[in-house]
């Protein structure tokens, strides 16, 4: 009996991180895309979108806000941790940290509920996907 539980448990182990990395994969393909948002700073509303992308290892984006003159900016690093993603943008002094919504089903990206630091100054932002291009 003990030896059964001994190749049991592992066994079950090795079955649960298989499926964390796959939920992991399945987030990181629906993360990939445009993504939009509102910067509000006072009066002053910029429209943005965050085209991220995954090569299959690394993460990296860009950046757009005609409002702000930004047509690609590309970002210095982006990171993801668990739910949450930080996005550098060392040209502006400014990331974006959030935090990432998944859908009821837990295999699409819904929403990224984040913040906008830059200048001492920190924005609440939250990137949706985009509809269309």
């Amino acid at each position: 009996m003990k030896l059964s539980r001994i190749v049991i448990i592992p066994c079950i182990l090795i079955l649960i991180a298989g499926m964390a990395r796959a939920q992991l994969q399945s987030g990181a393909d629906s993360l990939a895309g445009i993504w939009n948002g509102s910067l509000v700073f006072g009066r002053d509303s910029f429209a943005m979108s965050f085209t991220i992308t995954w090569d299959g290892s690394t993460y990296g984006a860009t950046l757009i806000s005609q409002e702000m003159g930004i047509y690609g900016m590309p970002a210095k690093a982006v990171e993801l941790n668990n739910n949450r993603i930080l996005i550098e943008m060392d040209i502006l002094a400014a990331q974006y940290t959030g935090r990432i919504r998944y859908n009821d089903a837990g295999d699409a990206v819904r929403m990224i509920d984040g913040e906008w630091f830059q200048e001492g100054e920190m924005v609440p932002v939250i990137l949706q996907p985009a509809t269309s291009l």
